[in-house]
């Protein structure tokens, strides 16, 4: 099995557990070892399928304006939870490939391998709801029909982008491309750096 295999068998059980009851404030039940690469896989597609539903639920025009900001920042804390989970399972790729010896000619990468992985979780979520939408029976035969075709789009890309991956783990075990990460420094969510925040402290 490939590390992105590995991925997709992750996500995919924890979208399905997300799934059982379906409801925003399901507590986790992760089933992997706190140490492990699977117990970090899993908690980042259940933070992405929790705020996939937040989304949804946002975008209701009748919505109570209460309701949407303590939604809104709902979803600006599990953007955070992300971020940080992307970081922790970079670390995971620095510590297994430390000691490799990297080519003179090795080349960076646009990204870190932990944001395609990213990328990856939120790709498991589209599948899993397009396919729910190609299947809906109080829908129009074009409407599943429109949604089947783009279900075949995504698994076509998420084979394209697990190749990509591997193919990156590969290279960067070889030497033949080196990690860089850049950790993310969102300066909305700094008090000392977003103007709207620290010229409130003035007043």
């Amino acid at each position: 099995m490939t590390f992105t295999e590995n991925c997709n068998r992750v996500f995919n059980m924890a979208i399905n557990d997300y799934h059982v009851k379906d409801h925003i404030d399901t507590p986790i039940n992760n089933p992997f070892e706190r140490d492990s690469i699977e117990n970090r896989l899993y908690l980042k597609c259940w933070i992405d399928t929790v705020q996939w539903h937040l989304e949804d639920i946002i975008r209701d025009p009748h919505i109570d304006p209460a309701e949407a900001l303590q939604l809104k920042r709902r979803i600006d804390h599990s953007n955070q939870d992300r971020t940080d989970l992307v970081e922790q399972i970079d670390s995971y790729f620095r510590q297994k490939y430390s000691e490799v010896k990297v080519l003179p000619d090795a080349r960076i990468n646009t990204e870190s391998p932990a944001w395609a992985v990213d990328r990856l979780s939120i790709l498991a979520l589209k599948i899993y709801h397009m396919r729910e939408q190609s299947n809906r029976q109080d829908a129009t035969e074009e409407h599943r029909e429109k949604c089947n075709q783009k279900l075949n789009v995504l698994l076509e890309q998420q084979v394209d982008l697990g190749t990509a991956i591997d193919q990156l783990l590969e290279d960067i075990e070889a030497g033949r491309k080196y990690m860089k990460v850049y950790r993310q420094m969102k300066m909305y969510n700094d008090p000392s750096t977003n103007p709207i925040l620290y010229n409130k402290v003035k007043e």
